[in-house]
């Protein structure tokens, strides 16, 4: 969100049971990747399901700038009509990302071996964040970035006039950082190479095989190594968006910590990088199934039912299924608040750089609410007060982020006390229809 958009208080207090269907919006991941992809196709790619925040509305209207078409009709679907690989038109403004990290990273990485000159900003939250770990390999391609102390947007990416193809091991788990090199390798001749020693959600390999593009991996002594082929001619393709597991996470948990909720969640993308959040909260001993098993559009699908479950219990979620639920350590610190024992969490350092601190902002805010928790630099541990022990009462700062605030307004549906963030605003980056959906379920949540 814009830095002068005002400020929207909101407050959730205890409820009644939450019962019903949540229909989720599309995948925001997917829903990025279609839009861009779609603009580096020669042709027209139709997108059903386009999760319609502002985040990705800002990834649509970037790739309009440089020169796609991009459409939208009456009946929901999306039309973008490419430009090819190579393709994209030098914008004559400056590319705004709002808040997302995810937008500006990948369009970064699809622009930076075209022999164009783009600006990117973003909003304050995002203009915090850096951008070197996405120009350092860049730069390996020969692109070049000027940007604010910090490797901090504003900032202007020269685009590669000659690119090479790389090899590239991230540093740290990433799919951001893995996606701007693979896009990058797009338009350099030869063979990219990308290699993770721990596995990130692989959307972006997924459908740029879709697409067309030759794109091998394989699991070695190095790690996982992604190969791709440069300058194919990517076909366009109709793509159905699955529903999107991060914004599924709030209903879901949701349901297991407020008293008597039975709440079925359709059509959810369980993809095994993305699916970390729901393996842990079984472990918990949550109340969580998952009914319909299915495939659509390359990606497993299933209908999820989650119920109240009083008898949880902490546990050590693994390190290394971290980069698998990266998102979702804020929305599990709530439930595991409302568990019995110690819920550790560890190896996720990649939180201290999201659209906030993540742990440090939700450290503070369960402190407020009369939690016990502790925290190092890539770790934290939170110990539950039980099945409706939390105290709440507090009100909590949202810091620009649309998942600290969505944690927050959870934890006071199963509070003693009521719960309040400082601005919901942000929400409606990824998740616009948050409000209205837990409404429907029977959440108290509004706006003071």
């Amino acid at each position: 969100m814009s830095a002068h958009t005002p400020p929207t208080p909101m407050t959730a207090r205890a409820s009644g049971p939450l019962v019903g269907e949540a229909q989720i919006p599309g995948d925001k991941s997917i829903s990025h990747r279609a839009l861009i992809l779609g603009a580096m196709a020669v042709g027209q790619t139709r997108i059903t399901g386009l999760l319609e925040g502002q985040d990705v509305l800002d990834t649509a209207e970037a790739m309009r700038t440089f020169g796609a078409e991009v459409t939208r009709d009456e009946g929901g679907t999306w039309h973008v009509h490419g430009v090819g690989v190579g393709g994209f038109a030098e914008p004559e403004t400056v590319i705004d990302c709002g808040n997302s990290g995810t937008g500006v990273r990948l369009i970064m990485g699809a622009m930076a071996t075209s022999p164009i000159t783009a600006t990117f900003t973003g909003d304050a939250s995002l203009n915090k964040r850096p951008m070197a770990r996405v120009t350092d390999p860049l730069a390996l391609f020969g692109a070049r970035a000027v940007g604010r102390a910090g490797g901090r947007l504003p900032m202007t990416i020269e685009g590669a006039r000659y690119p090479v193809p790389v090899r590239y091991a991230v540093p740290v788990p990433s799919a951001q950082v893995k996606s701007a090199v693979l896009l990058a390798g797009l338009n350099a001749p030869g063979q990219t190479q990308v290699i993770e020693r721990e596995a990130t959600r692989d959307h972006t390999e997924r459908m740029l095989a879709g697409f067309g593009a030759q794109i091998v991996t394989e699991d070695t002594d190095e790690g996982r190594v992604i190969t791709l082929t440069g300058q194919p001619e990517l076909r366009p393709q109709v793509i159905d968006v699955p529903r999107d597991p991060s914004s599924a996470a709030f209903p879901v948990c949701a349901a297991l910590i407020v008293p008597g909720s039975d709440v079925l969640v359709p059509g959810i993308g369980l993809n095994p990088t993305r699916a970390g959040l729901f393996t842990t909260l079984r472990e918990m001993g949550a109340d969580l199934t998952y009914e319909n098993l299915r495939e659509e559009g390359g990606e497993p699908v299933a209908d999820l039912r989650a119920r109240y479950s009083p008898d949880m219990a902490g546990v050590e979620v693994p390190p290394e299924r971290a980069a698998s639920m990266i998102d979702e350590y804020p929305i599990l610190s709530v439930v595991a608040a409302n568990a019995t024992g110690d819920t550790v969490m560890r190896g996720v350092r990649e939180l201290r750089v999201k659209e906030s601190d993540r742990i440090a902002a939700m450290v503070a805010g369960l402190h407020a609410s009369g939690v016990t928790v502790k925290d190092g630099p890539d770790w934290w541990i939170v110990t539950g007060q039980g099945a409706g022990g939390v105290p709440g009462g507090a009100t909590t700062l949202s810091h620009l982020d649309h998942r600290i605030a969505m944690s927050f307004l959870v934890l006071g549906l199963a509070a003693q006390k009521p719960v309040s963030v400082d601005d919901g605003a942000p929400i409606a980056t990824s998740f616009p229809a948050f409000e209205p959906l837990m409404a429907a379920l029977g959440a108290a949540i509004e706006r003071t």
